[in-house]
């Protein structure tokens, strides 16, 4: 890693590494610490670690000879690791980012943290967390607009159906540990993923302070309960999948190398309100905040382009529901 201008801000004490043998590398078992609700201690927060370059991976095309693997680096600063300064992790913040398609407009997406757990130690580098999330998919307020959305939401409405037009009722989708849809916890470890090729672009050894890398596998949508609703919910995803090659198709692994920059402090009070100001931004549609997102591209470098009669895909799709629900 670089060691220019990566320096981090002084305050640093250290030891609750230290403090479990059992928490040390090669294989660090952190079963001793209890999972914790993910905002439940933001005012023990004192230091973190801000990822500049968040680089995600999955398989566009998923049980094929060729899975056509993606690499996409999300927005800058998306995702932050938050510990204290004696390097017990207390709350990690996850991606958000929003999705777009001709006939549904932005779908956003958020991968939530429902637990987790862990440590830093700044002089080695080093962290080990483990985490369980969830992620959550809902129309953002400018989809609203369109006619095939106002459309169906008048309907949900009339007939008192859920409908995932926010994040309170948003769509659900479980994760888990890779290979183990039965464990909904998995590890944050240092280090880039071995599990794949890496390419130059999505690398950045020579700015970063560090980096760590995470893989989930994409579980099933939680039902509701209401055989429309869970029918709806999953042509939102398949759509969703269409135009994002198969980001969240139920068991595929997303993975991410998260590249740090250098440790400073907390402002507990931001850190509350972070993920509001993301989500206002992509609800405006503006993106992100702390700047764009990179295309999804091929390990050559050719970027990813969806499906070539997509929008007639989507437009069949939508179709069928409204003639079956609707009409």
């Amino acid at each position: 890693m670089s060691t220019n201008n990566n320096k981090p801000v002084a305050g640093w004490i250290g030891g609750f590494m230290q403090s479990n043998a059992d928490f040390a590398y090669p294989n660090p078992n952190l079963s001793a610490l209890p999972m914790l609700d993910n905002m439940a201690n933001i005012d023990k927060l004192q230091r973190q670690q801000p990822v500049e370059w968040p680089e995600f991976s999955w398989e566009s095309a998923p049980g094929e000879a060729d899975p056509k693997r993606c690499y996409q680096m999300f927005a800058p600063y998306i995702s932050r690791l938050g510990y204290t300064d004696k390097g017990r992790v207390f709350s990690i913040i996850c991606p958000q980012q929003g999705m777009y398609s001709e006939h549904f407009g932005v779908l956003n997406v958020e991968v939530t943290v429902t637990g987790q757990r862990g440590w830093v130690d700044e002089p080695s580098k080093t962290m080990a967390a483990d985490m369980s999330v969830i992620g959550k998919v809902w129309f953002s307020p400018s989809a609203l607009q369109k006619q095939h959305v106002a459309d169906l939401m008048a309907y949900f409405i009339a007939n008192k159906l859920h409908f995932p037009f926010d994040k309170a009722n948003a769509i659900r989708v479980n994760t888990s540990l890779p290979g183990n849809p039965q464990q909904p916890i998995f590890p944050l470890r240092s280090g880039e993923s071995s599990d794949f090729p890496i390419p130059e672009f999505a690398r950045h050894t020579a700015e970063a302070w560090d980096v760590s890398h995470l893989g989930v596998q994409i579980g099933a949508i939680e039902p509701t309960g209401n055989s429309v609703v869970d029918e709806f919910n999953q042509l939102v995803m398949d759509i969703f999948n269409l135009g994002s090659g198969n980001m969240l198709k139920q068991g595929n692994v997303l993975t991410w190398n998260v590249w740090f920059t250098p440790p400073t402090t907390v402002n507990q009070e931001e850190w509350r309100t972070h993920a509001q100001r993301w989500r206002d931004s992509i609800d405006a549609d503006h993106g992100s905040p702390d700047g764009p997102s990179s295309p999804a591209r091929y390990f050559d470098g050719t970027p990813f382009k969806p499906l070539e009669n997509l929008l007639e895909q989507e437009s069949q799709k939508i179709e069928d529901f409204l003639r079956k629900h609707v009409r």
